[in-house]
């Protein structure tokens, strides 16, 4: 407000002129900006003032899926804490504890076909991957931030003609990519 009302009153004087306005705009900006003013801003948007958390390993629980499922989710994890955030990831006791399993490695048949013969069974041209997560979260600093078993859970579709095994791993990873997400948004992002 005081600075708008500067520059209005440095505008109504004769000597005004376009290049001398924005010479005074400018180092008035600078001026004012520099008097002990201070933004804090987050590109990810957490909502804590923790500097450590602790990401436990999260067990494979599920029936199906590749077995070194709960160490890849664990790992994909922390380098998502540690890419996306200036919290430091500890072994034990931080101030933020994250810790979970695995819950459900599913395959389901969609995208029905009509062979064209009515004595035929029809199939389905696509499966749907769904992998589902249950994770705990404690904030030490902030028990109204924690959770417990919240289920996290998203999806890839693939074409038949696709084997599972050979696209397994892949499929998983990207899965994990967003629940990973998710997960990071509803703990210290707070979304």
């Amino acid at each position: 407000m005081k600075i708008k009302h500067y520059l209005d009153i440095v505008s109504t004087h004769a000597w005004y002129s376009s290049g001398t306005a924005l010479t005074i705009r400018i180092a008035s900006l600078l001026v004012f900006t520099s008097c002990g003013v201070s933004v804090n801003y987050s590109m990810s948007g957490m909502s804590t003032s923790a500097t450590t958390i602790s990401i436990y390993e999260f067990y494979n629980n599920a029936d199906l899926g590749p077995a070194n499922m709960g160490q890849t989710l664990t790992n994909q994890l922390k380098n998502y804490f540690i890419q996306n955030s200036s919290i430091a990831v500890v072994a034990d006791v931080g101030e933020l504890q994250l810790e979970g399993e695995i819950t459900d490695f599913k395959l389901t048949p969609i995208a029905p076909t009509a062979t064209g013969d009515p004595n035929a069974i029809n199939r389905a041209s696509s499966t749907r991957l769904t992998i589902s997560v249950k994770a705990t979260y404690v904030n030490t600093l902030d028990e109204a931030m924690n959770f417990k078993d919240k289920t996290f859970s998203f999806y890839k579709d693939f074409p038949n003609d696709q084997n599972i095994t050979d696209v397994e791993e892949l499929y998983t990873k990207q899965i994990f990519e967003r629940i990973v997400n998710d997960i990071f948004n509803a703990s210290v992002a707070n979304w």
